[in-house]
């Protein structure tokens, strides 16, 4: 099987796992998702995070149905996004080639609907050398949930890897 074929197939389980109807008061899952593309030929490091609105608001506001916030709507408060940049900057974290790479916001989409809608954010950020070993921090939501899993996956040209980071295991580095 084709490896773009592989790769596309493991996207669609695990956005599927994401967008399940949910019975009861929450959603089941307790789940994020984190996608990291390098192109050698671009020299650019892409980040796409996929989070549940429940949890993000769980995490920021100690709300998980508030409306205060807003993300990703014509009216988004003021503070939505440096409240979401400071929880992040405290849970989620890469380094490449062992220099941090700065974490911000370029994009922010909801998806879904109800107790499975999700907030997607996305940013790139320019690399001049080539990728040789990248750190990745995700312990987001670990802090409110001890089930909290977040699957992150690492393209790096035509080399794919996979992991599930947690509480007790929140980062993993990877070397090229």
């Amino acid at each position: 099987m084709p490896r773009s074929l592989m790769r596309t197939l493991r996207l669609a389980w695990v956005a599927a796992l994401l967008l399940v109807p949910v019975i009861g008061s929450a959603h089941p899952l307790r789940l994020s998702l984190c996608q990291i593309e390098y192109s050698s030929q671009a020299a650019t490091l892409t980040v796409s995070l996929r989070l549940f609105l429940t949890d993000v608001n769980e995490a920021i506001v100690f709300d998980p149905y508030s409306r205060a916030l807003r993300f990703a709507e014509a009216d988004e408060s003021e503070n939505a996004e440096p409240l979401l940049l400071a929880y992040l900057g405290e849970f989620f974290s890469l380094e490449a080639n062992g220099e941090p790479v700065p974490v911000s916001i370029q994009s922010k989409v909801l998806g879904g609907a109800g107790e499975d809608t999700t907030l997607s954010i996305g940013f790139s950020y320019p690399l001049a050398a080539p990728l040789r070993s990248m750190t990745i921090k995700n312990g987001v939501f670990t802090d409110l949930f001890f089930d909290q899993t977040n699957i992150v996956y690492v393209h790096v040209d035509d080399d794919s890897h996979s992991m599930m980071l947690s509480k007790s295991t929140p980062s993993h580095t990877l070397e090229f």
